[in-house]
């Protein structure tokens, strides 16, 4: 499957296949009332009489169905073959491949269809609601804050008015800030915050990080708090030029920054603040799954498209939630 040459990226019955045997390994069954001995083939035909394969129908229910019926998949009219090699190409380039890039390679219509595309994989990129806490007993946690923006935008500059004359105006009000944490061999996890403040760099560490673990940070004191809640706390102070000691360092989360920050300045350069959350789900999967094979991480992404819709009212919808 590493190999684009492969029939299911270029021939649509077997790309239905292949997502049938993945999504059905067990035995067909019903994504409606989840019966497997009522269902049965079905032989739909088009308007213009032609057999369309892949088709099933429920006895149970009485309703009929295909592989994309309850996925992602659902409702689009863009070929099982094209999201195979979208999935596959978002997966596996390890910066991201912008969806300009995707129209062109997959030969879409408009521009329009290939960011939706981007979106719906993304969305099964994040983890399930059931995935455990990152770290434990005897495991590291990084955690650190970085901004994403315009540099020059969100510099300190000299505004003249009227009541204060010349005053200072700018700085990292108006970049992004994200709070991520790096487990070491492990997970990553960022989350896009409205502001840094202690309660929130807190809420975001007690929700996705086991307090049994040993927690490393620099040295801000939005985690001197919080710190206490975990097994040990440890910081390295890098405004004295302190970058490691011993195991003590943040090396390991700052690499994760240079890995998205490279993605989103090189690949997609234009973000809104809005659809941020999905570009850091998409950036952790990767990082995540880091070692597995392009092939696997292609597995890992197909099982999320399951059990989910995407619209383009919840994409708005959810934007800000």
């Amino acid at each position: 499957m590493c190999d684009l040459s492969n029939p299911i990226f270029h021939n649509e019955d077997k790309a239905r296949k292949f997502l049938e045997k993945q999504r059905w390994a067990d035995g067909v069954y019903c994504p409606f009332c989840e019966q497997t001995d009522t269902v049965k083939p079905y032989a739909m035909k088009s308007k213009s009489g032609k057999l369309v394969k892949g088709w099933h129908h429920c006895r149970s229910c009485r309703k009929k169905f295909t592989v994309r019926v309850g996925t992602l998949y659902e409702r689009s009219h863009i070929p099982l073959h094209k999201w195979l090699m979208a999935t596959h190409l978002m997966c596996s380039s390890k910066k991201g491949i912008s969806a300009l890039q995707l129209q062109r390679n997959l030969g879409l219509g408009s521009y329009k269809s290939a960011w939706f595309m981007a979106h719906r994989i993304r969305e099964a990129m994040k983890p399930s609601e059931d995935e455990p806490p990152m770290g434990g007993d005897g495991k590291t946690i990084e955690a650190d804050e970085t901004f994403l923006g315009n540099k020059k935008a969100n510099r300190f500059e000299d505004v003249y008015t009227n009541e204060k004359g010349w005053v200072k105006r700018g700085g990292s009000k108006e970049q992004f800030k994200i709070v991520s944490l790096v487990e070491r061999d492990g997970r990553a996890r960022s989350v896009h915050v409205p502001r840094l403040t202690a309660n929130k760099v807190r809420e975001v560490l007690v929700t996705n990080a086991d307090r049994k673990s040993d927690l490393v940070t620099d040295e801000a004191p939005a985690y001197k708090g919080v710190g206490k809640e975990f097994a040990s706390h440890q910081s390295v102070n890098h405004s004295k030029y302190e970058w490691g000691r011993g195991t003590v360092h943040t090396n390991t989360i700052e690499g994760f920054f240079g890995i998205f920050k490279r993605g989103m300045r090189g690949i997609y350069q234009h973000c809104g603040e809005q659809h941020l959350k999905r570009y850091l789900v998409e950036f952790d999967f990767r990082y995540s799954n880091r070692k597995a094979t392009d092939l696997e991480r292609t597995l890992a992404a197909l099982k999320g498209f399951e059990g989910k819709r995407l619209t383009y009212r919840r994409i708005d919808a959810q934007a800000y939630a």
